[in-house]
């Protein structure tokens, strides 16, 4: 596993995409879609709210950000195959048990259970429902969250099956961020670390091709792989193949 220390989760971000972009490798999708994928990623940030929160690369403005933060705490109205909200405090439906819907508000318990145990290491929630996500073509990348109060902070670790770094990795970190503010407001503590892991961190390169000139500045910041560049073709990395030499 690799691991990326970062000053920020906006730094983070930026972090994260490099490594993807320069060391990765091509890999089509089950879904035809072409992909740079990497080996596992954890980053960790050990004052979350420090800024940048949002790289100034992102497509997605601090606007956004905060409503995709506000989204995941309190819900939306908008319908979506699933949505992470409802995962964290609403886990269960169209479960049964004892003939009556399951709903069960995760967060709730893991406020209840650091509260009750503050070195406790079972104040989780998970999102996979196997009787809704083995049907559904767009299931949950978030698996599991994790708090825990160490040094009289609540830290939070967060599990991705599946993440995508180039657009998505940002706004998942900032929202899960608010989440793990929330937490620590509700248990009276200061937020402490924050642990991002992705078992298969990858970047859409070429669905996502005007996305990666911001990160990239044209070689500035990155020499991404050579499939990359001959894909975004706004500079010329690469004078002949098997070069990776800004030309």
């Amino acid at each position: 596993m690799r691991i990326i220390r970062a000053p920020s989760i906006g730094t983070a971000h930026e972090l994260v995409v490099k490594m993807v972009l320069e060391k990765g490798w091509v890999l089509a999708t089950e879904d035809r879609e072409a992909t740079i994928e990497f080996d596992e990623i954890a980053m960790r940030v050990e004052h979350p709210y420090t800024e940048p929160m949002v790289s100034p690369h992102s497509r997605f403005s601090r606007k956004f950000m905060d409503q995709y933060a506000h989204d995941l705490l309190e819900g939306t109205a908008a319908v979506f195959e699933y949505d992470y909200h409802d995962r964290l405090f609403n886990w269960g439906p169209p479960l049964l048990g004892e003939g009556n819907e399951i709903h069960i508000d995760q967060i709730e318990y893991i406020i209840r259970k650091l509260a009750a145990s503050p070195v406790s290491r079972r104040a989780l929630a998970i999102t996979w429902n196997p009787s809704i996500d083995e049907q559904l073509d767009d299931c949950p990348c978030l698996q599991l969250v994790q708090c825990l109060v160490r040094e009289d902070h609540l830290s939070m670790k967060v599990v991705f099956r599946s993440n995508d770094m180039l657009t998505a990795a940002g706004a998942n970190m900032f929202a899960l961020v608010h989440l793990q503010n929330y937490i620590a407001g509700k248990l009276g503590l200061p937020c402490g670390y924050y642990t991002h892991i992705s078992l298969v961190p990858h970047i859409y390169y070429k669905r996502d091709v005007n996305d990666l000139e911001p990160f990239c500045g044209r070689g500035q910041y990155i020499k991404p792989i050579q499939e990359v560049c001959q894909i975004c073709g706004k500079c010329r990395t690469y004078d002949s193949p098997g070069s990776n030499q800004s030309g």
